[in-house]
């Protein structure tokens, strides 16, 4: 009998659900706010170091930083900016949506620190006297630009202008902005009009007044601006760049509009082959899938998350791997229903079987995500939170509200006998009568022995990773300037470049490029990359030239030596404890020996995304770190599939007595989640090979990386953690003494038999 009430509660969820999510949206979207690699803008790091001898940098004086440079910030007018104190001695500034990024830059750094002097650089006043807000942006009696300011105490002003007008003829009273005692000294300097002279008005009578103009050579913009600095105030200490990138608004839009077209290929070609596969499932996968979608987005701009480039691949990457917790669920509903189950026992019965090896899969995921976040820098840190957020919902939505809404159509009863809908043929079920279990049921894969075939994979593996350690040897790695320090380039052209064109253009600038990728679909696109980090100066020039020459800011990045070993380091650190944290929970949740298999997979599968970038010479960044942390998360995810699926199958055998048995029990579990894992690794490189083809260039080799990574590790964790696990768990049963029969195969045990 159909329940139709189930049927028509469906339809009501999918309304209330869908009307949500048209009706709110294009809101989400427009508050979502953007990363500078989006929008353009620029992040630096500044290492804060004492302004006088003596000063201590604690968390008080790190504070007073943050807070002057906040206020220089809203001189820039820049909405939203991001301002964290890193560690005892860094603030990390991001501002995005900035237009004139040299302009923000020296607004940063400059002291502002105002001096009043006479002619032999004797101070007279500072930027104390100044009155809080005093400084305004005025015209002189000639109609020029000046500065206006006032003063705390009139009476101090004309004590000076007293004392100045008695060391005539040198009357004059010298204003500067960030002197530095020994290297400015106004007799040597006040004709060559260097930023930090402002004016050195003569002063021809004692003046009692609160006020004094600042006049010079200044535009109406430039006077504003210092007023402004001034009345921010000057800086405590004295800020060093120790890292920092930008990134053109043309190349943020560009790399926006192509990252969301590739996401929107690959997600509607996940759809077509969840609904041609899965028939009416993967229908319902659609629905959850556009839903995990939705909610990835509130939830991030609930938690006022900044999108970046990282993110959205992040979000594409787990459209791809959400797809994971309906497949499992869905391979394993078609299982009960072969083996004569009803439609509806089948789907209980594969929901419950599903559920461990999706949380145990996804929990070692949020593990190598969580290590990403902490050890990180902003833009990873960015795909590690959605990427986090990316598995909470899909468990959410792929497992519960997939439950759900398939629930619905299951009890209602209309599919009763259709086995169809569900991908499997009247020809495929077995009659309950026969008694047979799932572990019985035969694959289009038994003719593999998986664990037969252990010596080749072996052999293979190894003389790969022999292979693998001479060319790392000979060709060592490209490393980027995260971690080899120094400055990147990227010049984008109107036409294509060619790479004596774009070398020539720095050697013109007495710059020596070190390293020349041209990229992009019509090859408007220079990578340089050179040894050295460029002062701010020298990026403010570059930007300013090339920006003329062929119409495009370029993104300038720099790294200096320090901190880019602090970022191999965090890198390597990242790698051990995201490992160690997988052998733990493995160890916990299944056993030792299946912790050491899974983890000798990982590294397997992370030494060859090292090699092949080795001798394929792309080069080496933190988003390659994010990759194989990535990769790790997600070729373990494939293993523990396997490896629950052994876990389950060893209780129904309820004891393993020889070698053959667990031969056996091995290889019936990868058969049963060989589907799963190929269908799975589809989906995923489906949406990367999209980010490849059509994405940004700024996160192609990230996804040339995730692309060899998921090939190797579905690989590892088909042909290897299953055959070491084996190897082991027949040394242990040899040393127990628990093998019994005399007709085992050789082929199955290295060991002599008992």
């Amino acid at each position: 009998m159909v329940k139709r009430s189930r049927i028509i509660a469906f339809f009501l969820v999918i309304l209330i659900i869908g009307s949500t999510i048209g009706a709110t949206t294009k809101n989400i979207l427009n508050n979502m706010k953007l990363g500078l690699d989006l929008q353009g803008g620029f992040e630096v790091l500044y290492e804060v170091q004492p302004a006088k001898k003596g000063q201590k940098i604690d968390k008080k004086v790190l504070a007073s930083t943050a807070e002057a440079l906040d206020k220089r910030i809203n001189v820039l007018g820049v909405s939203e900016p991001s301002i964290q104190i890193e560690g005892t001695n860094r603030i990390r500034v991001q501002l995005a949506g900035v237009k004139d990024q040299n302009k923000a830059r020296e607004i940063l750094s400059t002291q502002a620190n105002l001096t009043f002097r006479d002619a032999n650089d004797k101070l007279m006043m500072d930027g104390s006297d100044l009155k809080q807000g005093g400084a305004k942006q005025t015209f002189d009696q000639n109609g020029a630009p000046s500065v206006t300011l006032t003063l705390k105490s009139a009476d101090k002003f004309r004590k000076v202008s007293q004392e100045i007008l008695n060391e005539a003829p040198n009357n004059y009273l010298v204003i500067w902005l960030d002197y530095e005692e020994g290297k400015d000294s106004f007799k040597t300097e006040v004709n060559k009009a260097k930023p930090k002279f402002l004016s050195a008005p003569t002063v021809k009578e004692v003046f009692n007044q609160d006020s004094v103009s600042i006049v010079g050579s200044f535009t109406a913009k430039e006077a504003q601006t210092l007023a402004s600095l001034l009345n921010a105030g000057s800086l405590p200490v004295k800020l060093k760049e120790v890292y920092s990138t930008s990134v053109g608004a043309k190349f943020g839009e560009q790399a926006l509009n192509e990252t969301v077209f590739a996401g929107i290929i690959g997600i509607a070609i996940i759809y077509l082959f969840m609904i041609f596969y899965y028939r009416f499932p993967g229908f319902i996968a659609t629905i959850t899938l556009t839903i995990f979608t939705y909610l990835v987005l509130l939830i991030f701009d609930w938690m006022n998350g900044v999108l970046t480039l990282p993110g959205i691949a992040a979000i594409i990457l787990g459209v791809g791997m959400a797809v994971d917790a309906n497949i499992i669920t869905y391979e394993r509903i078609r299982e009960e229903l072969k083996i004569g189950r009803s439609l509806k026992s089948a789907f209980e019965a594969g929901e419950k079987h599903a559920f461990t090896a999706i949380f145990d899969a996804n929990l070692t995921t949020i593990l190598t995500a969580c290590v990403l976040f902490f050890y990180g820098t902003s833009a990873v840190k960015g795909f590690a939170t959605m990427l986090i957020v990316s598995v909470l919902m899909s468990f959410l939505t792929n497992v519960y509200g997939s439950r759900l809404l398939l629930g619905l159509w299951v009890k209602s009863g209309i599919f009763n006998k259709k086995p169809g809908w569900f991908a499997v043929r009247p020809s495929q079920i077995k009659n309950l009568t026969d008694n047979i279990d799932t572990v019985d049921l035969p694959t289009r894969f038994d003719k593999i022995d998986f664990i037969g075939l252990r010596k080749k994979v072996f052999i293979l593996s190894g003389t790969l990773i022999v292979a693998g350690i001479v060319v790392l040897a000979i060709f060592r790695l490209n490393l980027g300037i995260d971690f080899s320090s120094g400055t990147r380039i990227e010049v984008q052209s109107k036409t294509p470049l060619t790479t004596e064109e774009v070398k020539s253009a720095f050697t013109e600038r007495g710059l020596k490029p070190d390293d020349v990728v041209i990229s992009g679909n019509n090859n408007q696109i220079g990578a340089v990359r050179m040894i050295g980090v460029l002062s701010k100066d020298e990026i403010a020039s570059l930007k300013a030239d090339f920006k003329k020459e062929y119409g495009y800011e370029p993104n300038v990045s720099t790294v200096s030596p320090t901190v880019g070993k602090e970022l191999a380091k965090n890198a390597f650190i990242s790698v051990l404890l995201a490992s160690i944290g997988i052998i733990l929970y493995v160890s916990i949740r299944f056993e030792a020996y299946m912790a050491i298999a899974a983890i000798a997979a990982i590294l397997h599968d992370a030494f060859f995304m090292i090699a092949i970038f080795s001798i394929t010479r792309l080069e080496v960044d933190l988003n390659y770190i994010a990759a194989i942390l990535t990769i790790i998360g997600y070729s373990n995810h494939d293993t523990i599939v396997t490896f629950d699926r052994v876990r389950e199958n060893m209780q129904k055998k309820k004891r393993l007595k020889t070698v053959q048995d667990i031969a056996e029990v091995v290889n019936v579990s990868i058969r049963q989640t060989l589907t799963r894992s190929i269908n799975t690794v589809l989906t995923v490189l489906v949406t990367t090979a999209c980010l490849m083809i059509f994405g940004s260039p700024s996160i192609r080799n990230f996804s040339i990386a995730l692309f060899v990574g998921l090939i190797v590790g579905v690989y590892s964790s088909v042909f290897v953690a299953g055959s070491l696990w084996y190897v082991m768990k027949c040394k242990e049963l040899k040393k127990k003494g628990v093998i019994r029969t005399v007709k085992e195969k050789r082929k199955y045990s290295d060991q002599p038999q008992v």
